[in-house]
Formats: structure tokens, C-alpha cells, sequence
């Protein structure tokens, strides 16, 4: 079993989504143990000698002016965690939940939130048994962290709430016990450090991005096969048009098309037809892909430097004998990004469904109407394409931006919220709408190009059409279009599609 030693620093969204799919077991670096150590110590002086710190010996948002006395410590403690477990919604995916373990240790480890060491051991054990606790999506309003998610998330710590346990779902103290666990009981700062912080949101905008790098490149291999299927016209992709209009994304779109279609016997053989020039969804292709690729990077910035920070509050600076209370909970960073990521992927499938529909249109494609032989007695692909415009429709929906929002808290002393959460959530959202609006497109683009053989696509897109053509094969008469999409959405989506088409184009850029 792989193991991955944890520094408070050295994750990446990449290694994150590896070690939650891989199943890899975490440990902290010694170095980072220390920290953690130095930093609770100093707690534990600041406590004795009656020092008042926010979260510590007082009550929470606006009860911070109450004092709690040292014997009252622990009820404060299970206090906080139980009465901020006040999430509803469906319950979060595995995945994502694993995801939220692992970033909250990360932050711990760094040093600034006075938690004992033991906690940390704690974790990284729970976390290496894969308990996965039941976490309700929604309740949070993305400030002073994802409060009421991870409360349900610390609850399970202590023996609160459900866990799901090698497929089974338990009481949190059944499923701890199964594990070789006990509830952990929490000390002063414990409960507020594990529920401050932006762990949930980073963890579907994590899910997210890793689901949105898959959809840029299967968005330009899935645009070469309508480019070709269509007749188009690939001189819209030269490099030199890219060059006096450098955005990064759009040359390397460019670059990833002219890689797909090379070889092309489609492009050869109407090379001095009378068109002028394609409607923009199949000309524009590099613009758009390619402001999408610089919008994920720009979210990809954001999430790695979030991951590896330290969210909670107060923070314990223990070199300087410090500690400080500030906002580094306030989600408004992964809130923008999440809503700037909701845009962007929602255009791949605004203009991969205008693709389809041309595909799908005969008086446009110069193919047969929906793609069917015998129209009329059957509908071909007619239906596939409303089901693209309807999920297109959806996505602008769940696109409006939720950080424009906000909505006081906390006898308004939480005045300005980020609703990054909701963001993060619906962009997730996005991302699975978008995959299934591709493989729509795809195997509408597949079902064109059989009409054009003998003549061979690029090669590149020959590839991917023959991938997809080993598990769905051309539609001759009417067939539930409901199990191709879904059959087409695990090949196009799965390890090796793009990998196979790779090895054929060569690497292809996002």
C-alpha cells in the first residue's frame, strides 16, 4: 500500500484526488509533529495562567465576551461540535468526504492551531481506516469556514453521527469500535480548530477541477471529431492566428487541434469547396476551450495554495509567543473561484451542444436529418440533442454566481459571508452535467463519421472513434439513446481514452 507523508505544504490537487481514489495510507512529517507539539504547549501555558482568548476559555461568534471556566473546557468543546451539526441535504459523496479529512489534517499539521498532537494521530488513524463519516451537503454559508458540515465531520470523531465502514453504515461509536477506535475527547481550541476552516469547499472545488482537466481535453478531442464529421475547415487553428492574439489556452487548443486532425483524408477531400468560412461553435473552438484551459489554471492556483494553508481561527504563531485572531476562514477566494470555474465549464457545454445540434441539423451538417438512415420511422438522434439544450439550460442556473451573495450571521457579527460552498457545490454539479453534454456530442460526431467512410478521419480522431466504437456501435434503427449516452460518458471519461488518443496525436496541452 502506497503512503503519503503529509507536511502541511507539499499537496496538490492532483496528489489529493491520488491518495483518496488510490486508497493510499497518510503520515505526518516529524518536522511538522514538532510544531504542532510547540504550538499546543504554549496553549497550555496561556490556560493556566488565565490568559482570555477567543475559542479557548470564551464562547463563540457573538457569545466571543463569555467567559468559560477551566472545568467548563470540555463541555465547550462537545458544545460547539454538537450544536453547530445543524446540516440538511443529501448526504456528501465518499470521495469528497475523504477529501475534507485530508486537508483539515494538512492545515493541522502546519503549527498555528493549537491542537495536541494526539488529535493529529487521531486523524491520520481515521483517516487510514477509510471511516467515512455522513456529512449533509448543505448548511454552510462559506464563512468561519464550512461550520455546520464539518462539525457534522468532528462529531464523528467523538462518537456523535454516522459513519460508513467498509460499505456499511454504523452509529459513529459502533463504526469507531469496529475500526479499533475510540471516540476522541477534545480539549481547549480542539473543537473550534477541526470546524473552522474551508475544508468542505476545497474539497468539491478539488473534485471539480480534477473532473474539469478531464473535460478539456475530452472537449477538444470531442470538437476534432465534429470538425472533421462536418466538413470544416481547419485553418482557423493555424498557429500563426494564435500567435497575434497570445492567450495561453487558445494556442494550446489550437496546437491540440491540428495534433487531432492531422492526416485528415475528410479535410483533403473538400479543400476547394465553395464555403468561406464555419459558424463560430466549430471556428471559435480555440478561443473558447482555450479561455476555459486559463480559467482552470487560474482555479488550480487557487485551490493548491488553499489546501496547504492554515483556515482556522485563532491562530498560534509559537516562535513569536503569539496568537492573533483573523479571518483566514472567510472562503472568498475558493468562492470566486468556484463561481469563475462554474462559468467557464458551463461554456464547453454551451458550445459543444451548438455542435451537436448542427450535427443533428441536416440542412447545416450535409448529413442525413438527426443522423438516422430512414427518418421518419426513426427519430435518430433527435431527442439526445434536447437532452444536451436541457442540461445546457440547467447549468445556467446552477452558474449564477454564488459570491455575489451574502447574508449575515451571528447577530451580525459574521456580516459578510462567501456562500463559497454553495459555489464549490454547484460547480461540481457543472462538471457532471458538462460530461454528459460531451458525450453527447461525441457519439453524435462517431455516428457522422461512419457516413463519410471510405474517406479516414485525422488520426488523432480515427483513435477516439474507434474507441468508442468497440463498446457502442453505429445506431441503424432506434435504441434507448439513454444507455449509449451513459455507455459513451465511462469510455469518453474513464483512465484510458485520452491516454490511447495520446499515444496516436501525440500529448495533447491543457
Amino acid at each position: 500500500m502506497k503512503t503519503f507523508k503529509l507536511n502541511g505544504n507539499n499537496l496538490d490537487f492532483i496528489k489529493a484526488m491520488e491518495i483518496v481514489k488510490e486508497g493510499y495510507t497518510v503520515t505526518a512529517a516529524a518536522e511538522s509533529i514538532k510544531k504542532v507539539a510547540k504550538s499546543r504547549e504554549l496553549v497550555e501555558k496561556w490556560i493556566k495562567e488565565g490568559e482570555i482568548i477567543y475559542g479557548i476559555n470564551t464562547g463563540f461568534g457573538e457569545f466571543k465576551d463569555v467567559v468559560i471556566s477551566k472545568e467548563q473546557t470540555k463541555d465547550l468543546q462537545r458544545n460547539l461540535i454538537v450544536s453547530h451539526s445543524a446540516g440538511v441535504g443529501d448526504i456528501i459523496e465518499d470521495d469528497i468526504v475523504r477529501l475534507m479529512i485530508l486537508f483539515r489534517i494538512n492545515s493541522l499539521i502546519k503549527g498555528h492551531s493549537g491542537v495536541r498532537t494526539e488529535l493529529i494521530h487521531f486523524l491520520i488513524k481515521f483517516f487510514n481506516k477509510k471511516l467515512i463519516p455522513q456529512i449533509p451537503q448543505q448548511g454552510s454559508v462559506g464563512c468561519s469556514g464550512d461550520l455546520a458540515p464539518l462539525a457534522h465531520l468532528a462529531g464523528t470523531f467523538i462518537g456523535e453521527g454516522e459513519i460508513k465502514f467498509k460499505g456499511r453504515i454504523y452509529k459513529s461509536a459502533e463504526a469507531l469500535k469496529r475500526a479499533g477506535l475510540k471516540p476522541f475527547v477534545l480539549s481547549s481550541k480542539e473543537g473550534l480548530a477541526l470546524i473552522n476552516g474551508t475544508q468542505m469547499m476545497s474539497a468539491f472545488l478539488c473534485k471539480a477541477v480534477y473532473e474539469s482537466v478531464k473535460l478539456v481535453k475530452s472537449a477538444d478531442i470531442t470538437a476534432a471529431i465534429t470538425v472533421d464529421a462536418t466538413k470544416s475547415t481547419d485553418r482557423a487553428y493555424e498557429d500563426k492566428i494564435q500567435k497575434i492574439r497570445p492567450h495561453k489556452g487558445q494556442i494550446e487548443t489550437a496546437y491540440n487541434l491540428r495534433k487531432l486532425l492531422a492526416g485528415s483524408e475528410i479535410m483533403k477531400s473538400h479543400e476547394t469547396c465553395s464555403k468561406v468560412q464555419d459558424a463560430y461553435s466549430i471556428r471559435c473552438i480555440p478561443q473558447v476551450h482555450g479561455a476555459v484551459k486559463d480559467a482552470l489554471n487560474y482555479c488550480i492556483r487557487v485551490l493548491n495554495t488553499e489546501i496547504n494553508s492554515v483556515t482556522d481561527n485563532p491562530l498560534i504563531f509559537a516562535d513569536e509567543g503569539q496568537h492573533r485572531e483573523g479571518g483566514n476562514f472567510h472562503g472568498e477566494p475558493l468562492a470566486l473561484a468556484s463561481d469563475f470555474l462554474k462559468i467557464a465549464i458551463s461554456e464547453l457545454g454551451n458550445i459543444s451542444e451548438r455542435r451537436t445540434a448542427r450535427l443533428v441539423d441536416g440542412s447545416l451538417s450535409g448529413l442525413p436529418r438527426f443522423l438516422t438512415e430512414h427518418g421518419g420511422l426513426n427519430s435518430g438522434f433527435m431527442i439526445a440533442q434536447y437532452t444536451a439544450a436541457s442540461l445546457v439550460s440547467e447549468n445556467k442556473a446552477l452558474a449564477h454566481p454564488a459570491s455575489v451573495d451574502s447574508i449575515p450571521t451571528s447577530a451580525n457579527q459574521e456580516d459578510h459571508n462567501s456562500m463559497g460552498s454553495i459555489a464549490s457545490r454547484m460547480c461540481y454539479e457543472i462538471a457532471k452535467n458538462v460530461k454528459n453534454i460531451l458525450a453527447i456530442e461525441i457519439l453524435c460526431a462517431c455516428q457522422a463519421l461512419d457516413f463519410l467512410k471510405p474517406l479516414k478521419p485525422g488520426r488523432g480522431v480515427q483513435k477516439a472513434h474507434e474507441i468508442v466504437r468497440k463498446n457502442v456501435k453505429f445506431v441503424s434503427s432506434d435504441t434507448n439513446m439513454s444507455g449509449l449516452i451513459d455507455k459513451t460518458k465511462k469510455i469518453v471519461f474513464g483512465n484510458d481514452f485520452c491516454f490511447f488518443v495520446e499515444k496516436v496525436s501525440g500529448k495533447l496541452k491543457y
